[in-house]
């Protein structure tokens, strides 16, 4: 084992330099840090379903940023020839508009940083895309396919929980417990 002198700053518990001698872990024999690395581990590691579920978030992140662009180019005239610009849109669209390209965009933000808010914001984005399609498409047009997509990220988003939470359980059955005083 090796050792390197520092010096430590006045003030030190003795009011003068002192001198210490740290050891160095990074030049141990390959063998003791590989022993000591696997039980050493304070952090679980993730499951298969874990690692899916944030790809999952993720794709579905890159998607929202997508709509929300589209709405943006939309609004500002950017796709659609300039003619669905947004002076030149309808009540109803421009509420709509506005809105998706605000809160499609910070789902996105939310579901990529894999936070609590961000499934809450995808949700809104879908519902109000729902209600546009589904429940005014006389005054939005119909969608189908739009509707068929983000029912279908529901069901999955429903599925991977529903995994989450049945390993969550398993794991927690299989932790020791200690009743003494």
């Amino acid at each position: 084992m090796e050792s390197v002198p520092i010096t430590l700053s006045p003030g030190f518990k003795t009011g003068r330099k002192a001198a210490a001698k740290i050891s160095l872990a990074g030049r141990m024999p390959p063998t003791y840090c590989s022993r000591m690395e696997s039980d050493s581990s304070t952090v679980p590691k993730n499951t298969l379903t874990d690692i899916l579920f944030v790809l999952f978030l993720r794709l579905i992140a890159i998607a929202c940023f997508w709509l929300g662009l589209q709405y943006w180019a939309m609004l500002v005239g950017y796709s659609l020839g300039g003619h669905a610009r947004f002076d030149l849109l309808a009540l109803p669209w421009k509420v709509a508009g506005a809105g998706l390209a605000v809160v499609f965009p910070v789902a996105a933000l939310g579901l990529w940083l894999t936070v609590s808010w961000g499934p809450v914001m995808w949700v809104l984005a879908a519902g109000g895309q729902a209600l546009m399609y589904g429940v005014w498409p006389e005054i939005f047009g119909s969608n189908p396919l739009i509707m068929i997509l983000h029912a279908g990220v529901a069901v999955i988003y429903c599925l991977f929980r529903v995994l989450l939470w049945q390993e969550k359980r398993r794991r927690r059955q299989q932790q020791v417990m200690v009743d003494l005083p």
